[in-house]
């Protein structure tokens, strides 16, 4: 059985309907989602950069690699200076390639 036992019909005209279809495609829901979005008073999201998913991965490895570098210098007393200093490298590489993936403007089509 459906969550949803009322149906609401809705006319528009084509500028109207063209708004609608480009909103919801942006933030990837069906035009329905988008609409019940903004009547539950949620301002849908744009999806993300294509990147984002792959780079938010890529934090996570070098998080978890800085994780295990500091319990190996805790458990040992010392650290491995070039270990570190790569993936501190990565993190920030990582970081300004976010920074630029959703900071720069778009070449419009």
């Amino acid at each position: 059985m459906r969550k949803r036992s009322i149906r609401i019909q809705v006319w528009l005209n084509k500028e109207e309907n063209t708004r609608l279809h480009t909103s919801a495609k942006k933030t990837g829901l069906s035009q329905e989602g988008y609409l019940r979005s903004l009547i539950n008073g949620y301002a849908p999201k744009v999806l993300p950069p294509p990147d984002y998913y792959a780079m938010t991965r890529e934090l996570h490895a070098i998080g978890s690699n800085l994780n295990q570098i500091a319990a190996k210098a805790n458990a040992i007393g010392h650290i491995d200076k070039t270990v570190f200093q790569y993936e501190a490298n990565r993190l920030r590489k990582a970081v300004q390639d976010i920074q630029t993936a959703v900071t720069s403007p778009e070449k419009l089509e």
